[in-house]
Protein backbone atom coordinates (compact mmCIF):
# COMPACT_ATOMS: atom_id res chain seq x y z
CA UNK A 1 0.00 0.00 0.00
CA UNK A 2 2.93 2.13 0.32
CA UNK A 3 4.74 1.71 -2.33
CA UNK A 4 1.47 2.74 -4.43
CA UNK A 5 0.75 5.88 -2.32
CA UNK A 6 4.40 6.95 -2.62
CA UNK A 7 4.08 6.80 -6.44
CA UNK A 8 1.11 8.11 -6.41
CA UNK A 9 2.26 11.18 -4.48
CA UNK A 10 5.33 11.40 -6.48
CA UNK A 11 3.37 11.03 -10.02
CA UNK A 12 0.57 13.95 -8.56
CA UNK A 13 3.26 16.19 -7.58
CA UNK A 14 5.64 15.95 -11.18
CA UNK A 15 1.83 16.38 -13.11
CA UNK A 16 0.69 19.46 -11.39
CA UNK A 17 3.97 21.39 -11.74
CA UNK A 18 3.81 20.60 -15.32
CA UNK A 19 0.65 21.13 -15.99
CA UNK A 20 0.77 24.26 -13.45
CA UNK A 21 -1.97 23.80 -11.99
CA UNK A 22 0.24 24.89 -9.10
CA UNK A 23 3.54 26.16 -7.97
CA UNK A 24 6.54 24.36 -6.64
CA UNK A 25 6.89 25.53 -3.14
CA UNK A 26 2.33 24.78 -2.70
CA UNK A 27 3.24 20.89 -4.19
CA UNK A 28 5.78 20.49 -2.36
CA UNK A 29 3.71 21.56 0.96
CA UNK A 30 0.52 20.58 0.37
CA UNK A 31 0.66 17.15 -1.56
CA UNK A 32 2.99 15.03 1.10
CA UNK A 33 0.48 16.66 3.52
CA UNK A 34 -2.60 14.92 2.24
CA UNK A 35 -0.67 11.63 1.36
CA UNK A 36 0.40 12.02 4.90
CA UNK A 37 -2.93 12.07 6.27
CA UNK A 38 -4.18 9.14 3.49
CA UNK A 39 -2.04 6.97 5.25
CA UNK A 40 -2.99 7.60 8.82
CA UNK A 41 0.13 9.37 10.03
CA UNK A 42 -0.96 12.43 9.90
CA UNK A 43 -0.43 13.02 13.28
CA UNK A 44 3.36 12.49 13.02
CA UNK A 45 3.16 15.15 9.90
CA UNK A 46 5.12 17.76 12.46
CA UNK A 47 8.07 15.31 13.47
CA UNK A 48 8.38 14.58 9.66
CA UNK A 49 8.86 18.30 8.82
CA UNK A 50 10.88 18.85 11.53
CA UNK A 51 13.76 15.98 10.30
CA UNK A 52 13.25 16.73 7.08
CA UNK A 53 14.23 21.02 7.51
CA UNK A 54 16.81 19.92 9.86
CA UNK A 55 18.29 17.43 7.59
CA UNK A 56 17.95 20.29 4.90
CA UNK A 57 18.76 23.47 7.18
CA UNK A 58 22.88 23.62 6.32
CA UNK A 59 21.90 23.10 2.10
CA UNK A 60 19.47 25.85 2.41
CA UNK A 61 22.24 28.08 4.77
CA UNK A 62 24.74 27.21 2.24
CA UNK A 63 22.78 28.52 -0.96
CA UNK A 64 21.81 31.50 0.94
CA UNK A 65 25.01 32.53 1.42
CA UNK A 66 26.65 31.56 -1.71
CA UNK A 67 24.15 33.29 -3.73
CA UNK A 68 24.65 36.20 -1.54
CA UNK A 69 28.26 35.78 -2.34
CA UNK A 70 28.33 35.02 -5.58
CA UNK A 71 25.69 37.78 -6.53
CA UNK A 72 28.21 40.43 -5.04
CA UNK A 73 31.31 38.76 -7.17
CA UNK A 74 29.06 39.63 -10.19
CA UNK A 75 27.92 42.96 -8.58
CA UNK A 76 32.26 44.00 -8.27
CA UNK A 77 32.42 42.46 -11.98
CA UNK A 78 34.60 39.59 -11.62
CA UNK A 79 32.93 37.41 -13.82
CA UNK A 80 33.10 39.90 -16.95
CA UNK A 81 35.83 39.21 -18.29
CA UNK A 82 34.70 35.35 -18.40
CA UNK A 83 31.27 36.95 -19.87
CA UNK A 84 33.21 38.80 -22.38
CA UNK A 85 35.34 35.70 -23.32
CA UNK A 86 32.46 33.72 -24.09
CA UNK A 87 30.34 36.11 -26.04
CA UNK A 88 33.42 36.45 -28.16
CA UNK A 89 33.56 33.43 -28.76
CA UNK A 90 29.11 32.82 -29.47
CA UNK A 91 29.26 35.63 -31.80
CA UNK A 92 25.95 36.14 -30.67
CA UNK A 93 24.96 32.54 -32.92
CA UNK A 94 22.52 30.40 -31.32
CA UNK A 95 24.26 27.24 -31.77
CA UNK A 96 27.30 28.53 -30.01
CA UNK A 97 25.51 30.46 -27.28
CA UNK A 98 24.08 26.62 -26.68
CA UNK A 99 27.53 24.75 -27.01
CA UNK A 100 28.89 27.60 -24.65
CA UNK A 101 26.32 26.87 -21.97
CA UNK A 102 27.29 23.65 -22.08
CA UNK A 103 31.30 23.88 -21.98
CA UNK A 104 31.10 26.55 -18.92
CA UNK A 105 28.71 24.29 -16.94
CA UNK A 106 31.29 21.08 -17.86
CA UNK A 107 33.89 23.79 -16.99
CA UNK A 108 32.93 25.28 -13.47
CA UNK A 109 31.31 21.88 -12.31
CA UNK A 110 34.58 20.66 -11.70
CA UNK A 111 34.17 22.42 -8.42
CA UNK A 112 32.05 20.03 -7.59
CA UNK A 113 29.38 22.13 -6.17
CA UNK A 114 25.89 22.84 -8.27
CA UNK A 115 25.00 25.59 -6.79
CA UNK A 116 27.95 27.63 -7.61
CA UNK A 117 27.87 26.05 -10.95
CA UNK A 118 24.58 27.49 -12.09
CA UNK A 119 25.23 30.73 -10.26
CA UNK A 120 27.86 31.10 -12.28
CA UNK A 121 26.89 29.37 -15.26
CA UNK A 122 23.11 31.56 -15.42
CA UNK A 123 25.08 34.69 -14.88
CA UNK A 124 27.13 34.70 -17.69
CA UNK A 125 24.52 33.62 -20.17
CA UNK A 126 21.67 35.11 -18.97
CA UNK A 127 22.15 38.10 -20.92
CA UNK A 128 22.65 36.90 -24.38
CA UNK A 129 19.59 34.61 -24.20
CA UNK A 130 17.27 37.35 -22.97
CA UNK A 131 18.97 39.99 -25.43
CA UNK A 132 18.45 37.05 -28.64
CA UNK A 133 15.46 36.15 -27.59
CA UNK A 134 16.42 32.45 -26.90
CA UNK A 135 14.91 29.63 -25.10
CA UNK A 136 15.84 29.73 -21.31
CA UNK A 137 15.00 25.98 -20.69
CA UNK A 138 17.18 24.84 -22.96
CA UNK A 139 19.79 27.02 -21.15
CA UNK A 140 18.85 25.48 -17.92
CA UNK A 141 18.15 21.77 -19.38
CA UNK A 142 22.05 22.08 -21.07
CA UNK A 143 23.68 23.56 -17.78
CA UNK A 144 21.59 20.82 -15.32
CA UNK A 145 22.89 17.99 -17.67
CA UNK A 146 26.29 19.23 -18.01
CA UNK A 147 26.50 19.44 -14.55
CA UNK A 148 25.05 16.39 -14.08
CA UNK A 149 27.92 14.17 -16.25
CA UNK A 150 30.71 16.55 -14.03
CA UNK A 151 29.02 15.90 -10.73
CA UNK A 152 30.14 12.29 -10.65
CA UNK A 153 34.01 13.42 -9.74
CA UNK A 154 35.07 12.24 -6.48
CA UNK A 155 34.48 15.38 -4.58
CA UNK A 156 31.09 15.88 -6.06
CA UNK A 157 29.23 13.92 -3.75
CA UNK A 158 27.62 10.70 -5.68
CA UNK A 159 31.13 8.51 -6.24
CA UNK A 160 32.03 9.35 -2.41
CA UNK A 161 28.91 8.19 -1.33
CA UNK A 162 29.03 4.80 -3.18
CA UNK A 163 32.65 4.48 -2.04
CA UNK A 164 31.33 4.71 1.16
CA UNK A 165 28.48 2.37 1.05
CA UNK A 166 30.24 -0.60 -0.73
CA UNK A 167 33.45 0.51 1.63
CA UNK A 168 35.46 1.00 -1.39
CA UNK A 169 37.99 3.56 -2.70
CA UNK A 170 36.42 6.52 -5.11
CA UNK A 171 39.34 6.71 -6.97
CA UNK A 172 38.84 2.93 -7.94
CA UNK A 173 34.94 3.80 -8.84
CA UNK A 174 35.53 6.95 -10.75
CA UNK A 175 39.01 6.62 -13.14
CA UNK A 176 37.64 3.76 -15.17
CA UNK A 177 34.74 5.30 -15.57
CA UNK A 178 36.38 8.67 -17.05
CA UNK A 179 36.16 7.48 -20.98
CA UNK A 180 32.23 6.19 -20.22
CA UNK A 181 31.68 9.71 -18.55
CA UNK A 182 33.94 11.40 -21.29
CA UNK A 183 31.59 9.58 -23.62
CA UNK A 184 28.22 11.34 -21.95
CA UNK A 185 29.60 14.81 -21.61
CA UNK A 186 30.09 14.70 -25.39
CA UNK A 187 26.76 13.90 -25.82
CA UNK A 188 25.53 16.69 -23.43
CA UNK A 189 27.91 19.12 -26.21
CA UNK A 190 26.30 17.24 -29.51
CA UNK A 191 22.80 17.88 -27.92
CA UNK A 192 23.96 21.33 -27.51
CA UNK A 193 24.54 21.68 -30.97
CA UNK A 194 21.52 20.30 -31.76
CA UNK A 195 19.83 22.14 -30.01
CA UNK A 196 21.76 25.45 -30.65
CA UNK A 197 20.75 24.81 -34.87
CA UNK A 198 16.93 24.33 -33.59
CA UNK A 199 17.42 28.00 -32.01
CA UNK A 200 19.36 28.98 -35.04
CA UNK A 201 16.05 27.80 -37.28
CA UNK A 202 13.85 29.79 -35.16
CA UNK A 203 15.87 32.89 -34.50
CA UNK A 204 18.71 33.33 -36.80
CA UNK A 205 22.04 33.80 -35.66
CA UNK A 206 23.92 37.42 -35.35
CA UNK A 207 27.46 37.27 -35.87
CA UNK A 208 29.41 40.37 -33.84
CA UNK A 209 32.51 41.25 -35.16
CA UNK A 210 35.13 41.49 -32.89
CA UNK A 211 35.94 44.88 -31.06
CA UNK A 212 39.72 44.57 -32.59
CA UNK A 213 38.76 44.41 -36.12
CA UNK A 214 38.82 47.27 -38.69
CA UNK A 215 35.24 48.86 -39.70
CA UNK A 216 32.19 49.52 -38.64
CA UNK A 217 31.06 47.27 -36.09
CA UNK A 218 27.61 45.36 -37.60
CA UNK A 219 25.69 42.48 -36.50
CA UNK A 220 24.06 40.24 -39.05
CA UNK A 221 20.79 38.00 -38.63
CA UNK A 222 20.53 34.49 -40.70
CA UNK A 223 16.86 34.45 -41.15
CA UNK A 224 14.35 35.69 -38.93
CA UNK A 225 14.31 36.25 -35.64
CA UNK A 226 16.36 37.69 -32.65
CA UNK A 227 15.72 41.68 -32.34
CA UNK A 228 19.04 43.39 -33.00
CA UNK A 229 18.76 46.89 -32.69
CA UNK A 230 16.40 49.47 -33.94
CA UNK A 231 17.04 49.57 -37.27
CA UNK A 232 14.60 47.98 -39.61
CA UNK A 233 16.79 45.07 -41.75
CA UNK A 234 17.28 44.81 -45.39
CA UNK A 235 17.03 41.09 -46.36
CA UNK A 236 19.92 39.82 -49.40
CA UNK A 237 21.70 36.48 -49.80
CA UNK A 238 25.00 35.72 -48.23
CA UNK A 239 27.74 33.50 -49.72
CA UNK A 240 25.57 32.32 -52.90
CA UNK A 241 24.11 29.80 -50.16
CA UNK A 242 19.90 29.31 -49.92
CA UNK A 243 20.32 31.27 -46.84
CA UNK A 244 19.26 35.02 -46.30
CA UNK A 245 20.91 37.26 -44.06
CA UNK A 246 19.45 40.62 -42.67
CA UNK A 247 22.00 43.37 -42.13
CA UNK A 248 21.43 45.58 -39.01
CA UNK A 249 23.56 48.71 -38.29
CA UNK A 250 23.68 47.90 -34.67
CA UNK A 251 25.87 50.71 -33.13
CA UNK A 252 25.71 50.19 -29.26
CA UNK A 253 23.74 47.10 -29.32
CA UNK A 254 26.35 45.30 -30.85
CA UNK A 255 28.82 46.19 -27.70
CA UNK A 256 26.04 45.56 -25.47
CA UNK A 257 25.78 42.16 -26.69
CA UNK A 258 29.99 41.69 -26.25
CA UNK A 259 29.97 43.27 -22.91
CA UNK A 260 26.75 41.13 -21.52
CA UNK A 261 26.70 43.03 -18.33
CA UNK A 262 26.82 46.94 -18.29
CA UNK A 263 30.63 48.19 -17.89
CA UNK A 264 29.46 51.23 -16.20
CA UNK A 265 27.61 49.91 -13.12
CA UNK A 266 28.49 51.72 -10.16
CA UNK A 267 28.62 48.18 -8.10
CA UNK A 268 31.91 47.91 -10.00
CA UNK A 269 34.78 47.81 -8.15
CA UNK A 270 37.84 47.30 -10.70
CA UNK A 271 40.64 48.43 -8.45
CA UNK A 272 39.08 44.86 -5.74
CA UNK A 273 39.68 42.72 -8.91
CA UNK A 274 42.52 40.68 -7.92
CA UNK A 275 41.06 40.46 -4.01
CA UNK A 276 38.20 39.33 -5.10
CA UNK A 277 39.51 37.15 -7.32
CA UNK A 278 41.67 35.70 -4.73
CA UNK A 279 38.92 35.20 -2.37
CA UNK A 280 36.92 33.26 -4.53
CA UNK A 281 40.16 30.84 -5.47
CA UNK A 282 40.57 30.74 -2.01
CA UNK A 283 37.16 29.76 -0.91
CA UNK A 284 36.58 26.80 -3.88
CA UNK A 285 39.94 25.60 -2.91
CA UNK A 286 38.34 25.71 0.67
CA UNK A 287 35.43 23.92 -0.21
CA UNK A 288 37.16 21.31 -2.15
CA UNK A 289 39.78 20.09 0.66
CA UNK A 290 36.65 20.37 2.97
CA UNK A 291 38.74 22.72 5.86
CA UNK A 292 35.24 23.62 6.84
CA UNK A 293 31.67 23.07 6.13
CA UNK A 294 30.47 24.37 3.16
CA UNK A 295 27.68 26.60 5.16
CA UNK A 296 30.86 28.29 7.12
CA UNK A 297 32.43 28.96 4.19
CA UNK A 298 29.84 31.19 2.40
CA UNK A 299 28.80 32.94 5.39
CA UNK A 300 32.30 33.95 6.36
CA UNK A 301 33.17 34.58 2.54
CA UNK A 302 29.99 36.09 1.80
CA UNK A 303 30.66 38.73 4.83
CA UNK A 304 33.95 39.73 3.77
CA UNK A 305 33.41 39.94 -0.04
CA UNK A 306 30.55 42.42 1.68
CA UNK A 307 32.66 43.98 4.37
CA UNK A 308 36.02 44.76 1.55
CA UNK A 309 34.25 45.81 -1.14
CA UNK A 310 31.79 48.12 0.67
CA UNK A 311 32.31 49.32 3.50
CA UNK A 312 29.75 51.55 3.73
CA UNK A 313 26.42 50.34 6.04
CA UNK A 314 24.04 51.70 3.26
CA UNK A 315 25.66 50.28 0.20
CA UNK A 316 26.03 46.70 2.21
CA UNK A 317 21.89 47.05 2.56
CA UNK A 318 21.49 47.35 -0.89
CA UNK A 319 23.33 44.73 -1.97
CA UNK A 320 21.70 42.57 0.15
CA UNK A 321 18.48 43.66 -0.48
CA UNK A 322 19.52 43.29 -4.52
CA UNK A 323 19.80 39.85 -4.02
CA UNK A 324 17.12 39.12 -1.49
CA UNK A 325 14.63 38.00 -3.90
CA UNK A 326 16.74 35.14 -5.32
CA UNK A 327 17.34 34.33 -2.05
CA UNK A 328 13.98 33.69 -0.59
CA UNK A 329 12.78 32.08 -3.49
CA UNK A 330 15.83 29.51 -3.08
CA UNK A 331 15.74 29.16 0.39
CA UNK A 332 12.01 28.76 0.68
CA UNK A 333 11.78 26.01 -2.15
CA UNK A 334 14.09 23.90 -0.14
CA UNK A 335 12.71 24.15 2.83
CA UNK A 336 9.31 23.25 0.71
CA UNK A 337 10.97 20.06 -0.84
CA UNK A 338 12.37 19.69 3.04
CA UNK A 339 8.05 18.64 3.73
CA UNK A 340 7.87 15.98 0.36
CA UNK A 341 11.63 14.34 1.32
CA UNK A 342 10.11 14.22 5.70
CA UNK A 343 7.14 12.80 3.94
CA UNK A 344 8.50 10.11 1.92
CA UNK A 345 11.46 8.95 4.03
CA UNK A 346 9.41 9.39 7.51
CA UNK A 347 6.36 7.26 6.32
CA UNK A 348 8.40 4.28 4.82
CA UNK A 349 6.87 5.14 1.38
CA UNK A 350 10.51 5.55 -0.19
CA UNK A 351 11.88 2.30 1.56
CA UNK A 352 9.03 0.50 0.26
CA UNK A 353 9.13 1.87 -3.31
CA UNK A 354 12.79 1.09 -3.59
CA UNK A 355 12.35 -2.65 -2.26
CA UNK A 356 9.56 -3.48 -4.40
CA UNK A 357 11.45 -2.06 -7.62
CA UNK A 358 13.80 -4.29 -6.44
CA UNK A 359 11.86 -7.51 -5.56
CA UNK A 360 10.72 -6.92 -9.06
CA UNK A 361 13.79 -7.71 -11.05
CA UNK A 362 13.45 -11.36 -12.33
CA UNK A 363 15.97 -14.11 -11.28
CA UNK A 364 17.07 -14.13 -15.09
CA UNK A 365 19.09 -10.98 -14.49
CA UNK A 366 21.07 -11.77 -11.54
CA UNK A 367 24.51 -11.84 -13.65
CA UNK A 368 23.33 -8.34 -14.97
CA UNK A 369 23.08 -6.35 -11.90
CA UNK A 370 25.35 -3.71 -12.61
CA UNK A 371 23.26 -2.93 -16.08
CA UNK A 372 19.73 -3.40 -13.72
CA UNK A 373 21.48 -0.85 -11.28
CA UNK A 374 22.95 1.78 -13.63
CA UNK A 375 18.52 1.86 -15.27
CA UNK A 376 17.49 1.43 -11.77
CA UNK A 377 19.53 4.89 -11.14
CA UNK A 378 17.47 7.02 -13.60
CA UNK A 379 14.20 6.96 -11.25
CA UNK A 380 15.62 6.01 -7.87
CA UNK A 381 18.10 9.17 -7.93
CA UNK A 382 14.81 11.42 -9.60
CA UNK A 383 12.53 10.32 -7.11
CA UNK A 384 14.93 10.03 -3.88
CA UNK A 385 17.99 12.24 -2.33
CA UNK A 386 21.84 10.46 -3.04
CA UNK A 387 21.49 9.75 0.65
CA UNK A 388 19.28 7.39 0.18
CA UNK A 389 19.87 5.49 -3.26
CA UNK A 390 23.24 5.48 -2.22
CA UNK A 391 22.96 4.34 1.73
CA UNK A 392 20.07 2.80 1.26
CA UNK A 393 19.18 0.82 -2.17
CA UNK A 394 22.50 0.77 -3.38
CA UNK A 395 24.27 -1.65 -0.84
CA UNK A 396 20.76 -4.18 -1.10
CA UNK A 397 21.50 -4.17 -5.16
CA UNK A 398 25.23 -4.62 -4.80
CA UNK A 399 24.26 -7.89 -2.25
CA UNK A 400 22.01 -9.01 -5.13
CA UNK A 401 24.77 -9.03 -7.39
CA UNK A 402 27.44 -10.34 -5.05
CA UNK A 403 25.20 -13.67 -5.49
CA UNK A 404 25.54 -13.92 -8.57
CA UNK A 405 29.46 -12.79 -9.25
CA UNK A 406 28.88 -8.92 -10.08
CA UNK A 407 31.70 -6.94 -8.31
CA UNK A 408 31.00 -3.98 -6.28
CA UNK A 409 33.06 -2.00 -8.03
CA UNK A 410 31.10 -2.74 -10.91
CA UNK A 411 27.40 -1.78 -8.65
CA UNK A 412 29.34 1.42 -7.87
CA UNK A 413 30.34 2.30 -11.23
CA UNK A 414 26.82 1.53 -12.28
CA UNK A 415 25.29 3.56 -9.77
CA UNK A 416 26.36 6.57 -11.26
CA UNK A 417 24.92 6.57 -14.94
CA UNK A 418 21.63 8.37 -13.29
CA UNK A 419 23.50 12.02 -12.13
CA UNK A 420 22.43 14.11 -15.13
CA UNK A 421 18.42 12.99 -14.39
CA UNK A 422 19.37 13.27 -10.63
CA UNK A 423 20.60 17.03 -11.12
CA UNK A 424 17.09 18.23 -12.56
CA UNK A 425 15.57 16.49 -9.66
CA UNK A 426 12.68 18.26 -7.82
CA UNK A 427 14.81 17.25 -4.94
CA UNK A 428 17.82 18.76 -5.67
CA UNK A 429 18.19 22.46 -4.01
CA UNK A 430 20.65 23.65 -6.28
CA UNK A 431 18.04 22.95 -9.38
CA UNK A 432 15.79 25.41 -7.94
CA UNK A 433 18.93 27.84 -8.04
CA UNK A 434 19.18 27.06 -11.88
CA UNK A 435 16.02 27.77 -12.36
CA UNK A 436 15.44 30.74 -10.03
CA UNK A 437 18.32 33.01 -11.57
CA UNK A 438 16.85 32.09 -15.01
CA UNK A 439 13.68 32.74 -14.35
CA UNK A 440 11.86 29.75 -15.46
CA UNK A 441 9.22 27.72 -14.49
CA UNK A 442 10.33 24.39 -12.69
CA UNK A 443 7.43 22.40 -14.93
CA UNK A 444 8.85 23.84 -17.59
CA UNK A 445 12.40 22.87 -17.16
CA UNK A 446 11.07 19.52 -16.24
CA UNK A 447 8.99 18.79 -19.21
CA UNK A 448 12.20 19.73 -21.27
CA UNK A 449 14.64 18.45 -19.69
CA UNK A 450 13.85 14.55 -18.26
CA UNK A 451 13.92 13.45 -21.79
CA UNK A 452 17.30 14.63 -22.88
CA UNK A 453 18.62 13.51 -19.35
CA UNK A 454 17.70 10.13 -19.28
CA UNK A 455 19.23 9.52 -22.71
CA UNK A 456 22.68 11.47 -21.82
CA UNK A 457 22.32 8.53 -18.79
CA UNK A 458 21.55 5.99 -21.12
CA UNK A 459 24.65 6.74 -23.38
CA UNK A 460 26.90 6.88 -20.05
CA UNK A 461 25.62 3.20 -19.26
CA UNK A 462 25.74 1.89 -23.14
CA UNK A 463 29.77 3.42 -23.23
CA UNK A 464 30.58 2.13 -19.61
CA UNK A 465 29.38 -1.84 -20.58
CA UNK A 466 31.27 -1.49 -23.93
CA UNK A 467 34.34 -0.24 -22.11
CA UNK A 468 34.11 -2.90 -20.03
CA UNK A 469 33.79 -0.74 -16.86
CA UNK A 470 30.11 -1.84 -16.05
Amino acid sequence: MLTILGFAMIATFLVLIMTKKMSPIAALVLIPALFCVAVGKGAHLGDYVIDGVSSLAPTAAMLMFAIVYFGVMIDVGLFDPVVRAILRFCKADPMRVVVGTAVLAAIVSLDGDGSTTFMITVSAMYPLYKRLGMSLVVMTGVAAMANGVMNTVPWGGPTARAATALKLDAADIFVPMIPALLVGLLGVLGLAYVLGLRERRRLGALRIEDEESAGAKEAVLVGAGAAAGPARPRKRPVGGGADHVDRVDGGDDDEDLLKGLDPERPTLRPRLYWFNALLTGVLLTAMILELLPIPVLFLLGAALALSVNYPRLPDQKARIAAHADNVLNVSGMVFAAAVFTGVLQGTGMVDHMAGWLVDTVPEGLGPHMALVTGVLSLPLTYFMSNDGFYFGVLPVLAEAGAAHGVTPLEMARASLVGQPLHMSSPLVPAVYVLVGMARVEFGDHTRFVVKWAALTCLLILAAGILFGTI
